[in-house]
């Protein structure tokens, strides 16, 4: 009789067991499969962002992409060819203006899922853009000056050049200021969507992982 009402209890136990085991897949399946979506978007995204930052700053140019730029009032043939080669950044950062408002809208819905910590790649990214988008501005008005009173300020003025130059042109400078910067963020937002797209927090894949990982290496 005590096997048999043994027999019982982990009859029970095991059914208990099963029925959490079935419920963890369940929520996986249904109420997770919304954040795995979420975060393969997202990455795709991030992805799709690194490759369109690299083609903003690629340092070669064409015609098409300034023509619509036109000389205004008073503007010196200097002052307008400075503004219509930093006019580039602009025009290239225009084409890819729908992915990055899809980025900034994908924030909320990202931080609402995963918490504030989690969507601090999409403020870096941000961060970066930011960073190109001022060293264009700031070229177009560097890039017309050519006459600096002092041998001191003409030095500053040509540091001042450098310095946006290597944020605005790949390749401008030995230590690219911002590449390293972007491949951070993409590594770590991978890092986080992975996480995410695996499911590893959920009792399915704690119970599906092997015991002895290294065994038989």
């Amino acid at each position: 009789m005590e096997w048999v009402e043994l027999i019982k209890q982990l009859s029970i136990l095991i059914g208990i067991w099963v029925a959490i085991y079935g419920l963890d897949s369940w929520h996986r399946e249904h109420k997770g499969k919304r954040q795995m979506e979420l975060a393969e978007d997202t990455l795709a995204l991030f992805f799709e962002a690194r490759d369109a930052i690299t083609h903003i700053r690629h340092p070669m140019s064409y015609a098409h992409e300034t023509d619509d730029v036109e000389r205004i009032e008073r503007e010196t043939e200097q002052q307008w060819e400075a503004r219509k080669n930093a006019s580039v950044v602009f025009t290239r950062y225009n084409a890819y203006q729908e992915l990055f408002s899809k980025i900034r809208a994908m924030r909320y819905r990202f931080m609402a899922q995963f918490g504030q910590e989690a969507s601090k790649p999409f403020d870096e990214l941000q961060s970066i853009v930011g960073k190109i988008i001022a060293s264009a501005r700031t070229l177009s008005r560097l890039w017309a000056r050519d006459h600096i009173p002092t041998e001191e300020r003409w030095n500053k003025h040509l540091d001042a050049i450098e310095k946006n130059e290597a944020v605005f042109w790949e390749g401008a400078s030995d230590e690219d200021p911002i590449n390293p910067q972007l491949d951070s963020v993409i590594a770590e937002m991978e890092k986080t969507c992975s996480r995410i797209i695996r499911g590893d927090k959920s009792l399915a894949a704690m119970l599906n992982r092997p015991i002895f990982p290294n065994r038989g290496k």
